[in-house]
């Protein structure tokens, strides 16, 4: 099995059947093969070989679908971009990956930010329609074995830095395999992905999983609450993955009788409420399936058992997936309701950090991969995320790190100190609040924080508030008590409200 994730995924489906619907386009699966296997060896002729990083920057769209696997079929690794990286992103993880070309969909202006960064090589950029046009003579098999990396997944690091999860053919293959265990995709199925691409549960449960199951997948370029209700009736949709949010907006605003084929939502990204679930069932007679899972993982390690949901709880193992608790010391915890470490393991662990292997060897011990998540399980086995270690915001799915926002606010000439914290968002379930210190004469205000912060970071990290005080709470060993400052915020969001 040579192509490996692509041989798995795309053959042996019938030609005539419909793979993807983007734009009222449809894409049989004998197109998408035939168009994958085009572009596969015109990037061999472009010079991409085995193990060469390619990077795919992109909104969602069905070229996306066809470069992700024409990358991987020519032995390349795909390193797939958050759309919403400013410059600067993308530079680092250009010079991190050593890639030398980007697949998009249209040009990106980088400016000076890769020479900045110190990228001293070319960066080639090939939009979707040129590669139609690459000469390609020949297609050579690359070789791929089960291990050999098939894409690196950039995920924030509490140092500020984003880290590369390195997944193999095989950490994909095993955790889609898992997956299907529980989701049981088939040709009948009509799945909607509305969750962006680059993000390792679009990829694996909303594309990946649909197509190895021979369903007709519909792509939206990016979420709209008008056109996911479009879509969904229209296409009469079966299956979809999302975040809580989309669930909320949905009972809100579209009619039980217009989705009456749905059969599977699950959820992911952020705590999905017992409101939610209840309002849900009620109005569309489906119990949505929360989750969970970490880029590193490929991504999923846990899931609600279809019909057997329990609100609060991330689920149980994922099939052939391993979780444990841990506590401080390293050992497991097999006591139900008492709290650990949870930590997972099986053939859906990465192969690593790119470039880290310190980072590794701290993240991956004895083969289980440490989460960073405080968890207990019931008597049951249903695991419940407790805390997390890691002072990680999730807002809307997306991981914000409150490191990189406070260490881009302490370089501003007019701040002194700076510190983070997540506070409750009704939409995306968390947003990001800012607390800072100015430097004596200083003055600022919430608009001119925000203005600053575009375009050093992505948008949806730029803190929705913003609050000015003469001094931050410290222990006694002077770091900053950030409990106290998430007790303050919802304070003064319980005031505002």
């Amino acid at each position: 099995m040579p192509y490996r994730l692509y041989n798995e995924i795309i053959l042996g489906k019938k030609p005539d059947s419909p793979a993807l619907i983007f734009r009222d386009r449809t894409i049989t699966f004998g197109e998408l093969e035939e168009k994958v296997n085009r572009w596969a060896a015109a990037l061999q002729a472009k010079g991409v070989k085995k193990g060469d990083k390619v990077g795919l920057f992109s909104k969602n769209c069905d070229g996306f679908v066809v470069a992700y696997f024409a990358v991987v079929k020519a032995g390349g690794v795909v390193v797939p971009f958050n759309f919403q990286l400013t410059p600067k992103e993308v530079a680092f993880i250009v010079k991190d990956t050593g890639m030398k070309l980007l697949l998009n969909r249209e040009h990106m202006h980088l400016g000076g930010a890769l020479a900045d960064i110190g990228v001293d090589w070319p960066l080639v950029q090939i939009t979707f329609a040129e590669m139609d046009n690459v000469s390609a003579d020949k297609f050579t098999d690359p070789g791929l074995v089960g291990n050999d990396c098939c894409a690196i997944i950039y995920t924030s690091g509490t140092t500020g830095r984003p880290k590369g999860a390195m997944l193999s053919h095989r950490n994909l293959l095993a955790n889609m395999e898992s997956c299907q265990k529980i989701v049981r995709t088939t040709t009948k199925d009509r799945n909607v992905t509305m969750l962006p691409m680059y993000h390792a549960f679009a990829w694996t449960c909303s594309v990946a999983l649909g197509l190895q199951g021979g369903s007709v997948n519909v792509i939206l370029e990016n979420f709209t609450f008008s056109e996911a209700i479009q879509q969904l009736i229209k296409h009469k949709v079966t299956t979809f993955y999302g975040v809580p949010a989309m669930l909320s907006l949905l009972i809100k605003g579209i009619p039980p009788d217009m989705i009456a084929n749905l059969r599977l939502v699950v959820t992911g990204g952020a705590p999905l409420p017992r409101s939610v679930i209840d309002d849900f069932y009620e109005k569309f007679h489906v119990l949505p399936q929360e989750g969970y899972g970490l880029s590193e993982a490929s991504p999923v390690c846990a899931v609600n058992p279809t019909g057997k949901v329990k609100a609060g709880s991330i689920g149980k193992d994922l099939p052939d997936v391993e979780l444990s608790l841990m506590d401080k010391e390293g050992s497991f915890v097999t006591v139900s309701h008492q709290v650990g470490e949870l930590c997972v393991r099986g053939e859906n662990v990465m192969l690593g950090y790119l470039n880290r292997p310190e980072d590794t060897a701290r993240t991956i011990v004895d083969g289980w991969l440490h989460t960073g998540d405080i968890a207990y399980r019931d008597e049951e086995g249903y695991y419940f995320i407790v805390d997390r270690l890691k002072d990680l915001i999730i807002s809307a799915g997306e991981n914000i790190y409150p490191r990189e926002i406070e260490e881009e606010l302490m370089l501003h000439p007019d701040i002194a100190e700076a510190s983070v914290v997540g506070i409750p968002d009704k939409l995306r379930g968390q947003c990001a609040c800012a607390y800072i210190v100015l430097k004596k004469g200083s003055q600022l205000d919430k608009k001119s924080v925000r203005k600053y912060l575009l375009g050093r970071i992505a948008t949806y990290k730029v803190p929705r508030e913003c609050v000015f005080v003469e001094g931050l709470p410290r222990n006694n060993t002077g770091k900053v008590v950030k409990k106290a400052l998430r007790e303050r915020a919802l304070m003064d969001l319980h005031l505002k409200q």
